[in-house]
């Protein structure tokens, strides 16, 4: 069985928060949850797969947060949601935007795919008793 994706889900809005982990995890990924960023910047240096995070919150928005993430590792995806669309110019940190409001259908297939791009491409199997050279050397040897 492979290991479950992470996510770490951020907002302030509980209400919100919950609805989102329930959601995850009932599609098998395994969430972590904060209700704001500071916690959420010790919870990342856990390494997840992907950072789902409210832009407008108290303190420390989701850009400013998207920001320190990546210095800390510029490789996980982050996916910023927020209730206007004229707030994607303030979301230049994060790798993707979703506008409040929008489907879950949306919301889960953004995160599908930016989870499948960050794992990378699924390896190449070899053919049930294919070798390649070095291989066949190591037998023969």
């Amino acid at each position: 069985m492979r290991p479950k994706r992470v996510v770490l889900c951020v907002d302030d809005d509980e209400k919100s928060l919950s609805v989102r982990v329930f959601l995850l995890e009932t599609r098998g990924y395994r969430v972590l949850a904060a209700t704001n960023a500071e916690d959420a910047l010790a919870l990342y240096r856990t390494g997840p797969d992907l950072v789902v995070i409210d832009l407008v919150m108290p303190r420390m928005d989701g850009n400013e947060f998207a920001r320190h993430a990546k210095e800390i590792d510029a490789e996980v995806p982050i996916l910023i949601i927020s209730d206007t669309v004229k707030s994607f110019d303030r979301a230049r940190h994060a790798d993707a935007f979703l506008p409040k409001g929008h489907s879950v259908a949306d919301m889960l297939e953004r995160i599908r795919v930016m989870v499948a791009r960050k794992r990378g491409p699924k390896p190449q199997r070899k053919p049930v008793g294919s070798q390649d050279a070095a291989e066949m050397r190591a037998v023969i040897a």
